[in-house]
């Protein structure tokens, strides 16, 4: 092959090996997880973490580092209320909206208690190693702010 193939070639590859050393390899790919995969404690590795229930619930600490939440008043209030994955609203749709009954997706919707104010998050990976982001968009990820990924069990 000539050098002119081999440059885009070479580019391309290193741009992945760059990727998954940083850990964005995780804002690629959406992943389609189950709720009881969601289930437990999803972290930053260090202030802000989500802990998702069965009954829908959920607790949250410090995610008024991530500026989707400024939308919603004061931030550092919001510390719990309930979710539901974001679902096709007819078969292999679309279009989406926020279902209650659905039982797994790759996006969600917060909606805090007291408040009418609602997040949504987006999940990526895959199902061995999910990771989440509180953001405006699918395309906007958390670089800057750091994904979340599951704390409360081994790899």
């Amino acid at each position: 092959m000539n050098r002119r193939i081999w440059q885009p070639v070479a580019l391309a590859a290193a741009a992945m090996a760059l990727t998954a050393s940083c850990d964005l390899a995780a804002g690629i790919y959406a992943a389609d997880i189950t709720a009881d995969r969601l289930e437990g404690r999803w972290t930053d590795g260090g202030t802000a973490s989500l802990t998702f229930r069965a009954d829908h619930t959920f607790s949250s600490e410090s995610l008024d580092k991530y500026p989707v939440t400024s939308k919603c008043g004061n931030p550092e209030d919001l510390t719990s209320g309930t979710w539901a994955f974001w679902a096709p609203i007819e078969p292999g749709g679309t279009s989406f909206t926020v279902e209650e009954t659905a039982t797994r997706g790759t996006m969600l919707s917060l909606k805090f208690d007291g408040r009418r104010c609602s997040v949504d998050v987006y999940l990526y990976g895959d199902d061995a190693d999910p990771a989440m982001c509180p953001a405006p968009d699918a395309d906007e990820g958390c670089a800057d702010t750091g994904y979340l990924q599951r704390s409360d069990e081994d790899g």
